[in-house]
This record gives structure tokens, sequence and C-alpha cells, in this order.
């Protein structure tokens, strides 16, 4: 134990010295030698030589440090040469270049005990602290404060006033406040002012870390631990709604994308299309055989093979649904109830042909690199796919208002929903608004199918996931209306994401249809309902 300690007092003060003292000693010390040396050392001139390869503050010997600490290090008993290996690959400790030992190695491991691993770990953490690298430094910062030691004080010092970047700084001091509030020596002013610095820097890991303290803390600090856990649990409660809220609205743009056209294809022609669901499936495989072709005849487009399935998705799923009007639905217009079983019908032939097609497992699409990932926003959880499906449901949401009220197309179809019999007689082909709306509105489908497959398995059934929330996203905003679809989805994806918690994933959905069965009670026609002399009879 005593041994450790002299060590460790070694690597802090050689650390400490004056830069024109270490460079003094980098050139006194022969690297190679010292790396050669590792081979044939015991236990206690392996301590030896590991602080006085940190001592030189080279970068080149830290894949050294971290080699022998990982049991990566060996010695080549034929030839005498240490060199490192990782699975079949065996490089040179100091230049990282591949070595060939020949058919006669013998390579024996570099044995270090636990003692020998801290003063190690010691070692590297002090090096990468006084790194050029900013990053280095944080991660060396972040080492401290998971592992505080008091030994490790003068060096936070002497490395907080160092340093020039605020986030390193703030990490330094953090580590350094509760490498003092966990430590016996330290008094009671000294961990009191700690305190605050442990909220302000140790990020969502205070909490952990306060409470761990509370147990062993002088009764005199114990109540300023406790005054700070509470402040970081009502910031922590505040954060946990935001982050709700964020599902909420990640949930409400699937919605959004799955339900949308569903309200233009409800809205106009007033049927009930029990086979939505399926487009969105017909949308999500279509993506998976965009991207199959692509990865195997065109591998430099793999990152971009989601941009090149949107299209294709909404040209295919468009042209079916457009066949599926002309062939189906317009001998059923007036007939509900028959429309209903017939759409039901044709959602079975759909998902029992791909079924046969591809099989009853799922299929994967490999998410692109700009949607992989995640981020910390200001305490946020955010995934890139979740945050580029929501940036895409408002594009298309905008785009299908752009289409309605800016096109000729749009003119008619706002013109058939509220008095088809009056556009009829001013000219207006309502079938082929009817063809064109519902292919408008199976082609949007397919293009939610290829969002959802970087959130959700791609499977014959997967449409029928998301068919039951997008009519009760239509009925609670407002049959046919745009603006209604938009505010129920986003409503009813923070409803679903606030009571999940309480209540589970089933039972909040039954309470979600509950309220909505109220909701239509006292408002029939949804939050915001169209108007049109036909509607209004």
């Amino acid at each position: 134990m005593l041994t450790q300690i002299l060590r460790l007092a070694l690597l802090t003060l050689s650390l400490l010295l004056p830069t024109q003292m270490v460079r003094a000693q980098d050139a006194a010390v022969d690297i190679p030698a010292q790396v050669t040396a590792l081979g044939e050392a015991s236990l206690r001139e392996l301590g030896a030589i590991v602080t006085t390869l940190a001592s030189t503050g080279d970068p080149s010997v830290v894949p050294v440090l971290t080699a022998l600490g990982e049991g990566n290090l060996y010695l080549d008993e034929t030839s005498g040469a240490v060199v490192i290996q990782r699975g079949s690959s065996i490089t040179d400790p100091l230049t990282g270049e591949a070595v060939d030992l020949g058919a006669d190695a013998d390579l024996s491991r570099i044995r270090v005990n636990n003692g020998l691993r801290r003063d190690i770990s010691a070692a590297l953490s002090g090096m990468t602290l006084m790194s050029d690298n900013p990053g280095t430094r944080l991660s060396a910062a972040q080492g401290f404060l998971a592992k505080p030691d008091a030994a490790n004080l003068p060096l936070l010092d002497e490395a907080i006033a160092a340093e020039t970047e605020a986030n390193v700084r703030s990490a330094m001091q953090a580590a350094r406040a509760v490498t003092i509030l966990t430590s016996e020596d330290a008094s009671v002013e000294d961990k009191n002012a700690a305190v605050p610095q442990i909220v302000s820097g140790a990020g969502r890991n205070a909490i952990t870390i306060l409470t761990g303290a509370l147990a062993n803390a002088p009764d005199e600090v114990k109540p300023t631990i406790q005054s700070a856990i509470s402040g970081l649990e009502q910031g922590r409660a505040v954060w946990g709604a935001l982050q709700n809220v964020w599902f909420g609205v990640s949930l409400g743009s699937v919605l959004l994308l799955a339900a949308i056209g569903l309200a233009i294809t409800f809205g106009v022609m007033g049927v009930i299309n029990m086979a939505h669901g399926e487009m969105v499936m017909l949308g999500a495989y279509t993506t998976f055989l965009v991207q199959l072709v692509i990865r195997q005849n065109f591998p430099g487009l793999l990152d971009y093979s989601l941009l090149i399935a949107l299209p294709v998705a909404f040209l295919v799923t468009g042209a079916i649904g457009v066949g599926i009007e002309r062939g189906i639905i317009r001998w059923l217009y007036g007939r509900p109830l028959e429309t209903l079983l017939a759409t039901w019908g044709l959602s079975l032939i759909l998902q029992q042909t791909v079924r046969s097609i591809f099989g009853p497992t799922n299929q994967m699409v490999i998410a692109p690199t700009w949607m992989s990932g995640s981020t910390d926003f200001f305490g946020l959880a955010i995934t890139y796919n979740r945050f580029w499906i929501v940036i895409f449901a408002l594009i298309v949401f905008f785009m299908l208002l752009l289409i309605l009220n800016r096109t000729p197309l749009g003119l008619q179809m706002r013109a058939v929903t509220q008095n088809r019999r009056m556009a009829s007689a001013m000219g207006i082909r309502t079938p082929f608004v009817d063809a064109m709306t519902f292919g408008l509105g199976s082609g949007i489908a397919g293009l939610a199918g290829v969002a959802l497959t970087q959130i959700d398995n791609i499977s014959p059934n997967l449409g029928q996931n998301y068919i039951i929330d997008s009519f009760m996203v239509v009925v609670f905003g407002g049959v046919g209306n745009l603006w209604g679809t938009f505010v129920g989805a986003l409503t009813l994806g923070v409803a679903n994401k606030f009571l999940e918690p309480y209540a589970g994933a089933v039972l909040g959905k039954i309470l979600i249809l509950v309220l909505i069965i109220l909701f239509i009670q006292r408002r029939p026609r949804g939050l915001f309902a169209l108007k049109g002399r036909a509607i209004e009879q």
C-alpha cells in the first residue's frame, strides 16, 4: 500500500513539473528502451517504468500503458520484442505499425495486478488531463468524476488553473468537488461549498453522486445535500415532462403520416377504407425492395436509399389506390357497410399476398448514417430517426395543404367535399376527382410506410398497428379537415405518452378511446368541422 502511494505521489509530482523540466526529462528518458524493459520487469519494476513513461508526457506511450492495463501487451521470448496483440493483429506498441515476428514467435503476456492497473489508470488520467485535445481532457475529467481520489486534487487544481474551455473546466471543478465531498480529510466548510459545484457540473449523475455521499456525510453537511437533491428532483420532474412532450410529438408525427391520407379520402369520398393500413405496409415493403436493389447494384447510394424510396413508394401505392377505387370502391358509393366489408376483405388479401411473397418474418431496412444515433438537447434525449420523421411529417402536411389550396385538383376536391351534386352540376368530373383523391391518400400512406421502416418492424401486419389510431385521429380532429388531423394527431400522441407511465400502454389507449367517445358525444363533427351546404344538412 505504501509503495502504491509513493508511486502515485511521484507520478503526480512529475506531472506538475514546469514545462521546461518535463521537456528536459523527456529528452533524458529513452522511451523505446523503457518499453523493451517492460518485457522482463518484475511487478515492482513495472510500476517504476510506468511512472517513468507517464512522466515524459509523450502521447506515444498512451497506447503502451493502455495495452499493459488491458492485458494486451506481450513479450516475444524469441526476439525479446514487446508488442501489442489484439486477436490476430500484432502491432508495434509505439508506432502502431504491423509487426511480423515470424513462425518462431513465442508470445507471453506481461502480467499486472490490480494495484498496478490502478497506477496505470491514474497515469493515463493524468496524461490525458493535460492533453492538447479538449475532448480528451473532458474524458479524463469525467474519469476523475467517476472515481474520485484525494491524491488527484493537486493534479486537478493545476489542470483547472490552466483550462480555457468552459465545459471542460466545469467538469474538472465537478470532479474536484466530488473528491472533496467524499474525502475524509476535507473540512465541513469545503464539503458544503462542494455541493453546489456538483449540482452545476455533474449533470445527470449529480443526484446519484449526492445520494451516495449522503450516508457517510457529516451531520453538518447532510442538510445541504438534502436540499440539493430536492432541487435536482424537481428539475428532473420538469425535464421528464418535457421529454414526454417530445415523445408525444414524435408519436403524433407518426399518427399524422398514417392518418393524413385517410383524412382526405374519408372527408371527400365518405369511404371507410379498412385497407388504408395496407397502403402503409406496401410503402414499407417498397422501401425494402428499393434498398435491396441499391445494396446489390449501387452500394454507393445506400445512404440515399430512403430518399430514392419516397417517390417510388408514393407512385406505387398511389397507383394501387387508383386501381382499388376504379375496381371496387366506385361500385359501392352510398353503401358504407358494404364498403367497409369490401376494404376489410381487401386488407386480408393484401396481407396474405405480401406474406406469400416475402414470408411472415420481419424484414430489415438499414438506417442511413444521417438518421443513426442521438443527441442531448438541453437535457432532452433526441434520436435522429425520430427527429427526421417529425420534420418529414411537417413537410408532407404543408405540401398537402399547398396541393389542396393552390392547385386545380385541390379546388375540385374541396368543391366535391362541400357539395358533390353542385360540383358535378358545375362540370367537375367527380369520378375523376374520387380516383385522384383515393390515389393521393394511398400515396401519402405509402410515404408513411417509408418513415415507419426506421422505427417499426416491416411485416405483413404493419398497417394493422396504425389503422385504428388513424381513424381516431380523423374523427377527433374533424372529418376531412387537415388542420384538425394535425391537431388531433399531436394531441393524441402527447396524451398517450403522458398516460402510459401511469396506466400502461393498453389501458392508456382504452382511456384515450373512452375520452374520444365522450368528446364526440358533445362535438359529433370533431374539433374542426367542415363548412358547406351539403355538410350542414
